[in-house]
This record gives structure tokens, sequence and C-alpha cells, in this order.
């Protein structure tokens, strides 16, 4: 009998996008008084979005320039080739360079650093002890061991050397910064999701008779679950509004850093954080909302 009467209210609901439209504005009306409902534990929960928000952000925005501070280590980091005496410089080299992930190759004939060395230091009258060196610049220093393994295979190479320590502990603050950001994420997640959830069961508790009454009158399922999601979606939005204010503080603060290191600040990472941090918080509150309703709102 229910669904009969449902099916019979839906064939005489007219589809054009006027209607659409006018079904669109109630929806928006419907949310608004709910966010009034709520009364002042709206300001309770958009603060504390904001805190959770602004946490997530200061975290990414630092680890992005923890991440443009180890790459620029890491690209000043350089393989040492040193060569037989019989070797054909300029053949190693095209072999070197056909090796993936090889950057840049710099040539240090054994003549200039034997002449370098003596104007350093008083050295005795001698035959040039030293061999031809290749610098060996690699796109990633991730890659270091990949591609001085690759080298060492190469018969001409008499021997190599890096900063294998410094390269490892660049490689473990990236792996920390990255695992630390997946950590602070699903925390904000969960966060977000459990305050959401818990505001929008007192909102559902409110309006429990008027959802009762909307679902005997064969309304659409989406047409009652759409306010609560969008008054999650609200929730996040404005805590993350509130965000951005600090935000900017921190902004300047390691843009400062980056000035006095002189290490260029990651392009657009501001405009990324604020970016990320807006797309989660709607989308976790929408999605704490949505996990409230089919929880509590049998539509």
């Amino acid at each position: 009998m229910n669904n009969n009467l449902k099916s019979n209210v839906k064939k005489h609901i007219p589809k054009d996008w006027l209607s659409e439209l006018r079904i669109l504005f109630r929806l928006g009306i419907q949310t608004c008084s709910d966010i009034k409902r709520t009364g002042w534990i709206n300001l309770v929960i958009i603060t504390t979005m904001a805190a959770i928000l602004m946490i997530f952000g200061a975290c990414f925005r630092t680890a992005l320039s923890i991440s443009s501070f180890s790459k620029e280590l890491g690209n000043a980091l350089e393989i040492s080739v040193y060569l037989k005496d019989s070797s054909d410089v300029q053949e190693v080299k095209s072999e070197i360079s056909t090796i993936a992930h090889v950057e840049a190759i710099t040539v240090i004939p054994k003549n200039v650093s034997w002449n370098k060395l003596k104007n350093e230091m008083k050295l005795p009258d001698i035959t040039n002890p030293l061999p031809d060196t290749l610098h060996v610049k690699v796109d990633n220093p991730e890659n270091l061991q990949v591609v001085f393994d690759n080298i060492k295979n190469i018969k001409s190479v008499e021997d190599m050397s890096y900063a294998k320590d410094l390269a490892a502990k660049i490689e473990l603050i990236n792996h920390v910064v990255k695992t630390i950001t997946i950590v602070v994420i699903l925390i904000m997640a969960l966060l977000t999701i459990t305050i959401i959830n818990n505001t929008i069961q007192l909102v559902i508790q409110s309006r429990k008779d008027e959802i009762e009454i909307m679902r005997l009158m064969g309304v659409s399922n989406w047409y009652i679950r759409l306010p609560f999601v969008m008054q999650g979606a609200f929730y996040g939005f404005t805590g993350s509004l509130l965000a951005v204010i600090p935000l900017n503080y921190i902004q300047q603060g390691l843009s400062n850093i980056h000035k006095f290191f002189m290490v260029p600040s990651p392009p657009f990472a501001q405009n990324l954080v604020i970016l990320v941090m807006f797309t989660m918080s709607i989308l976790f509150g929408a999605i704490g909302s949505y996990l409230c309703i089919k929880k509590h709102v049998q539509v």
C-alpha cells in the first residue's frame, strides 16, 4: 500500500528543469533550517573543525617544505666515478648517459684535478697519479643506489663513491614525512566523521516525526537525505574557511625560512594545501552525515 502511494506521487512530480531548481532551493532552505535548529552547537562544531583542519593544513604544508629541503639537498649529491688509465672518457660518458635516472654528467680531466691540487698544496714534482673523474647527477636521491650499481658494472670504472649515509638519511626523512602526512589525514578523517555523525544524529532526532511523515507521503529518499549531507558539507566548508587564516601566517613563516636558507619554496604549495583541505573537509563532512543517515534513518 505504501509503495503504491509513493509510486503514484512520483508520477505526478514534473520533471522540467524549473521544477528541479525549485526542489534544490527547498533543499537549501531545509538545510539552513536544520543548521539554525542546531543553535549554539554550530559554533562549537565549526571551531572544532577549524582547529582540526588547521593542524592538518600546518602538518601538510610543513611536510611539503621538508620534502623541498630534502630534495634540494639530494640534488647536490653526485656519484664520483674514477676511470682506469686506459679508458676513453667520452665513451664511458656515453655509456653512463644511457642508464635510467641519470640527469647530467660532468667530466673532470685528471690534468685539471692535478693542477687544482698543486695550487692548493705543495706537492713534489711527480707524475700525475690522479684518474679522470666523472660526476654523475641523478634525477632523484632515491635512485642513487640503483645508478651506482649499474655504473659499477662498467669495465672502465676503477672506483666509485657517493655520500651513501647522507642519501639514506634523506630517503628516511622523505619516508617519515609521507607517513606522518598519511596518519594526520586518517586522524582528521576519523575526527571529522565522528563530530559530524554525532551532530547530524541530534538533528535527525529533532526531525524524527517530520521525516516519518515525508516517508508516508512518498517523498523520495534523496530528498530526505540530501539536507543532512549538505549540512555536514557546510560544517566542513566553514571550518576550512576559518582554518585558512592561521595557515596564511604559517605560510609566511615557512617562506621566510626558505628565503633564509636560499632554498626555493614548493610551487603553489599554499594553494595545494587549501585545495586539499577544502576538498577533504567537505567530503568527510558529507560522508559523516551520510553514514549517520544510513544508521538512524531507514530510507
